[in-house]
């Protein structure tokens, strides 16, 4: 049975409550956009696209709420609950996507005639949900030429079902090759501060039943070092027309280690977390998040009192580690400029 994070339930949002994972299997339902909202914030749903499916039924929800009449003022305070959902997080570009297809979507229905407006935008919702989980299975058909029998994988964060509509961005490339038959092993970064690679990604592989070994964030330079990884594949929550990726605080150590022991390194995201309007890297907002995710664990202090914390969310690695992309569309490779102008061109 296929792992569904977030999906739309008799006018209600419900999500998969990954705080409470792997303990403890519980789902969070929301009647109202302001729930979504404090549920992107506080990691109840994450994952670039899981992220956008959620701010896409956030809206859908507060559209719900809003008198269809008269339409200038529908629209007016539904473009503002969307921008109360876009202030959520600021790095996964798939957020930004979703919000703008449903603002579009809504002009579109406007001008089209249609009377119930919120009935069209939680179509639109729903059908930006179910369209995820089909371009995940196309990124695990495309990506899973790249994989190897007997290959040893590396992964950082959670980039599968939990991280999307369903089913996975890398993790979804790893279940593809093992529906294809492939054997292989897949090492699971913990990935500090707050354990997506523990809590998220080791569930998910243990109820897949797919070989998987949880280590430390420190050792996946002595594991490379023993030639005990084959290949590194991670998720993405911005790539820009360069081909730098924002992803996982960690990701680019894992990217410069990969590098300087000769494995490739790969990414795999839909088309919808590429921000074609950002040339390089150094323009993604890297989100900052709470001293206590670094000092604090499920409520245990485990610094001093007082220390001071620098804890950025993500990093950005250069396109030049970056071995190749896969996409719904197909795998790209260097140089990256030319083939995300196309990828661009062919989305327009």
């Amino acid at each position: 049975m296929m792992i569904k994070p977030v999906f739309w339930k008799n006018n209600k949002v419900v999500m998969i409550d990954q705080n409470a994972l792997p303990l403890c299997e519980r789902q969070l339902i929301c009647s109202d956009y302001r729930q979504v909202i404090t549920a992107i914030k506080d990691l109840t749903v994450r994952g670039a696209p899981a992220i956008g499916v959620a701010a896409a039924m956030g809206a859908a929800l507060g559209a719900l709420s809003i008198p269809a009449e008269p339409v200038e003022k529908f629209q007016k305070t539904f473009h503002a609950v969307c921008d109360e959902i876009e202030k959520s997080r600021p790095t996964a570009r798939n957020l930004f996507w979703a919000i703008e297809r449903m603002k579009e979507h809504l002009g579109s229905a406007i001008l089209s005639g249609k009377k119930n407006l919120a009935g069209e935008l939680v179509k639109e919702a729903r059908r930006i949900c179910a369209e995820d989980i089909e371009i995940n299975r196309q990124i695990g058909q495309h990506g899973s030429k790249l994989i190897s029998d007997g290959d040893h994988i590396l992964t950082h964060c959670n980039a599968g079902a939990l991280a999307t509509a369903g089913y996975g961005t890398a993790l979804g490339v790893i279940r593809t090759a093992r529906e294809q038959g492939k054997k292989l092993h897949v090492f699971v970064d913990e990935t500090r501060p707050v354990l997506q690679g523990a809590r998220l990604t080791a569930w998910e592989l243990k109820k897949e039943k797919i070989p998987a070994t949880l280590i430390c964030d420190n050792m996946a330079g002595f594991l490379m070092q023993q030639n005990k990884i084959s290949k590194v594949i991670v998720g993405a929550d911005r790539i820009v027309a360069n081909g730098d990726t924002a992803n996982k605080i960690g990701t680019y150590s894992l990217a410069v280690l990969a590098k300087s022991h000769r494995i490739p390194f790969y990414v795999a995201a839909p088309i919808s977390t590429f921000d074609f309007s950002l040339k390089t890297g150094a323009s993604i907002p890297i989100e900052e998040r709470n001293e206590c995710e670094v000092t604090h664990f499920k409520g245990a202090q485990s610094a001093p009192g007082g220390m001071k914390v620098y804890n950025p969310a993500f990093d950005v690695t250069p396109a030049k580690l970056i071995s190749a992309i896969v996409t719904e569309k197909g795998i790209i490779t260097r140089p990256y400029s030319a083939a995300i102008a196309r990828l661009h061109k062919g989305t327009n």
